[in-house]
């Protein structure tokens, strides 16, 4: 059931079209002039600011998909992504992701994604290592461009966050259930619901990333807030049409 406490899904999607499974995932947050994500978003979209600040994620994380009947297949439905993002609104009040990229290990995934969801997939040469308590991500795109366009980070994981330790920021950066795109003029959304974050304080480590700037963005400023997740489940529903 759709809940309304802090970090739950405000609905269901009761006929998933797929199912996924988000693990080992790391969310990087760092605070933008909302002035310069918005000339990156579609004219639909306005950035969802907190603070004042347009927020810009690097999320790198280990993928595992299936039908909407459970069926997989682990060489092509288990691979490593990287996504850059940023959280938008729509003309009618809705908030969820806008992916300014996503990188992900498997050429069949980007292809279908790219056709099917109208998003900026790219395929990427990509490694997750665990090791005495910390997470390794690499990604090195490979198509289509643009060169150089690679990422590198080690994140150690901390303590589980408690419910009444995250606040209101925690949540804006991490509890989002729908993704936006436009393509050719059509504007779409789809659905994506999941139990609340397991969130883990996280330390960053290592951080070389290229990603954010091949995404029209200046540098990052400073460090980044970082949370860490062992993962969820997911239920991803059919594109629908907004606007």
């Amino acid at each position: 059931m759709a809940g309304d406490e802090p970090g739950a899904c405000p609905f269901t999607v009761d006929k998933p079209v797929m199912r996924q499974r988000w693990e080992r995932l790391t969310f990087l947050h760092w605070p933008f002039d909302p002035e310069v994500v918005q000339r990156l978003l579609p004219d639909s979209l306005r950035p969802d600011v907190f603070g004042g600040a347009a927020w810009v994620g690097l999320v790198p994380f280990f993928m595992r998909v299936s039908t909407a009947g459970g069926t997989r297949l682990p060489w092509v439905s288990n691979f490593c992504e990287t996504n850059v993002r940023t959280y938008v609104r729509d003309r009618e009040g809705r908030t969820g992701i806008w992916f300014l990229s996503l990188d992900a290990a498997r050429l069949g995934a980007v292809g279908v994604a790219r056709v099917t969801y109208r998003l900026p997939y790219f395929w990427s040469s990509m490694r997750l290592a665990a090791r005495d308590g910390e997470t390794g991500y690499a990604c090195r795109r490979l198509w289509p461009g643009p060169r150089g366009a690679a990422s590198r980070v080690r994140v150690e994981a901390g303590q589980p966050y408690r419910p009444a330790d995250l606040g209101d920021l925690d949540h804006f950066r991490t509890a989002r259930w729908i993704l936006f795109s436009v393509r050719g003029g059509r504007q779409r959304f789809a659905r994506a619901c999941h139990p609340p974050w397991p969130l883990h304080r996280a330390r960053v480590r290592v951080l070389d990333d290229r990603l954010v700037p091949a995404a029209g963005l200046p540098p990052p400023p400073g460090e980044p807030l970082a949370h860490y997740s062992p993962g969820v489940e997911v239920s991803i529903g059919r594109p629908e049409a907004y606007g």
